[in-house]
C-alpha cells in the first residue's frame, strides 16, 4: 500500500515524494493509520526500521497549520543530543510543504537560540529530558498544550537513568493526550511507565531480533588483557575496511584508545558524552564524509545515529548489556549490505560474553589472528575437548580443525 492510500494530508504525502520515499516500511504501515485514528501506540522495533516517519507523518498530517505564539502541541523526547537532532531534521523534512515550526532543545549548547525559538512559538519539539527540564523551570516553554507526546528509544532513555526526568516532564503535559513509545525492548521498568502514561495501546512488533542481522558475520578475539591494544592495531592494519567503528565502554576509555590509534597513524574521531555539541557534530560528519577512518565512540553511537556504509565494527570492550551488542555489531551489515564485527575478549569478559550468547541462542566462534605472537591466556585453554560447558568451538585452517581455533588470515587495509 503506498503512502498516498493511508490517508495522511496531501502536504505531507508531498513532503514523502520530495524525499523520494516510495512504499511504507511494516512499521510505518502499521503504525500510521493507528495514529491517525487516535489510538496510543507502543512500536517495539529495532534501529532503521522507519519509526521516525512512523510516528511523524501522521501526527504532522493531524496537526494542520502553525498556530502563531503557542505553546507545543507535539513533543518528542529523545534519549541523546545526536539523536534530537537528527530526528528534528526528520520532522522538517516531512512538513517542508507546511508553515510548522520546529525546535529541537538539547543541551551541551547555550541557551539563546533554544529559548528564542520557544518564545517566538513552536508547534513541535524535540527534546532531550534535562534541557526541557531547565527550560521548563526557566519557564520559557509549557507544555499544557501538547496533544501528541512520543518517547522515542525508551530503553535507552531508561539505561541513560532519564526515566525520572521523563515523568516528571508527562507529569506536565495533559493527561489528554495522544502517547506512542518506540523501544528496541521493553523491560519491567518500560512497561511500568507504559502503564502510568498510556491508554490502551495497540502494541505494534517489527524486526524485533535476539540475534545478529544475517549479513553480518560476527566473530570473538580471545586475548590476554596486556594485549588488547596490540591485538587491536593488528587487527587495523590487516582487514581489509573502508570504515571502522571501535566501541569502548568508558568515556575515558575511547579517548586513551583514540589517542593510541592516532599515534599509529589512524585518522580518528572520537564520539562520547564529553565531547561538546560542536565537536560531536565534526566527528560524525567527518566520519560520514570520509575525512576520518575511524569512529572510536561510547555506547552513545550503537543506536539510532544514521552513519552508512559502515564495513567494520570493533567491541574493543564487550558490551555488559547483551542488546548492547546486537545495536552495536548492527552498525555495520545496514540495509542489506555486509558487515564484520569483532569483539576482543579478555578472561574479565567471559560471564559478559556468555550472556549474550544465551541472549542470542547462538554460540559465537572465537578466532586466532595467524602470525601475531600471543601470551598464554586461560581462555585459550576452553578451546581443548572436554572444556566446561561454553567452551570455544573447533577453528578451520585451510579446511581442518586446527588447535581448536579458526585461523583468521592475514590481510591488507585498502
Amino acid at each position: 500500500m503506498p503512502f498516498s492510500k493511508l490517508g495522511l494530508s496531501e502536504k505531507i504525502i508531498e513532503g514523502v515524494r520530495a524525499m523520494g520515499y516510495v512504499d511504507p516500511t511494516p512499521i510505518q504501515l502499521r503504525a500510521i493509520p493507528l495514529i491517525l485514528s487516535g489510538r496510543d501506540v507502543i512500536g517495539s522495533a529495532q534501529t532503521g526500521t522507519g519509526k521516525t516517519a512512523a510516528f511523524g507523518l501522521p501526527i504532522l498530517s493531524k496537526l494542520g497549520q502553525h498556530r502563531p505564539n503557542h505553546s507545543p502541541r507535539f513533543l518528542i523526547l529523545e534519549p541523546t543530543r545526536e539523536l534530537a537532532a537528527q530526528v528534528e531534521t526528520a520532522i522538517r523534512d516531512y512538513a517542508r510543504f507546511t508553515d510548522l515550526k520546529v525546535s529541537v532543545v538539547f543541551g551541551g549548547v547555550g541557551y539563546g537560540r533554544q529559548t528564542d525559538e520557544l518564545k517566538r512559538g513552536a508547534d513541535i519539539v524535540v527534546a532531550t529530558p534535562g534541557r526541557l527540564l531547565d527550560h521548563l523551570e526557566q519557564g520559557t516553554v509549557k507544555l499544557d498544550k501538547v496533544e501528541f507526546l512520543v518517547l522515542d528509544e525508551a530503553d535507552r532513555m531508561l539505561d541513560m537513568g532519564f526515566l525520572p526526568d521523563v515523568r516528571r516532564i508527562i507529569e506536565k503535559c495533559p493527561r489528554q493526550r495522544h502517547t506512542a513509545l518506540f523501544s528496541a525492548t521493553i523491560p519491567p521498568q518500560i512497561e511500568t511507565l507504559i502503564q502510568w502514561a498510556m491508554q490502551q495501546p495497540e502494541t505494534i512488533e517489527i524486526g524485533a531480533r535476539r540475534s545478529p542481522a544475517e549479513t553480518v558475520k560476527h566473530v570473538i578475539y580471545p586475548v590476554s588483557d596486556t594485549q588488547k591494544t596490540d591485538l587491536l592495531l593488528e587487527l587495523l592494519n590487516r582487514v581489509h575496511y573502508d570504515s571502522v567503528i571501535v566501541f569502548c565502554r568508558t568515556k575515558h576509555g575511547a579517548d586513551r584508545v583514540a589517542s593510541t590509534l592516532r599515534r599509529a597513524h589512524h585518522a580518528v574521531a572520537v564520539l562520547h558524552s564529553n565531547r561538546t555539541q560542536r565537536e560531536r557534530q565534526l566527528a560524525l560528519q567527518g566520519f560520514r564524509d570520509g575525512k576520518f577512518e575511524v569512529l572510536v565512540a561510547t555506547d552513545i553511537a550503537a543506536r539510532g545515529l544514521d552513519i552508512a556504509d559502515v564495513s567494520h565494527v570493533v567491541n574493543y570492550d564487550v558490551p555488559q548489556h547483551p542488546e548492547d551488542y546486537i545495536h552495536r555489531i548492527g552498525r555495520t551489515g545496514r540495509a542489506a549490505a555486509t558487515g564484520d564485527a569483532f569483539t576482543i575478549m579478555v578472561a574479565e569478559d567471559a560471564s559478559h560474553v556468555f550472556a549474550i550468547e544465551r541472549f542470542i541462542s547462538q554460540k559465537i566462534p572465537r578466532v586466532k589472528l595467524e602470525n601475531f605472537d600471543y601470551r598464554y591466556t586461560a581462555l585459550f585453554e576452553e578451546a581443548k575437548p572436554g572444556a566446561a560447558a561454553g567452551g570455544f568451538p573447533g577453528k578451520v585452517r585451510g579446511g581442518r580443525v586446527h588447535g581448536g581455533y579458526h585461523f583468521a588470515p592475514s590481510g591488507r587495509k585498502r
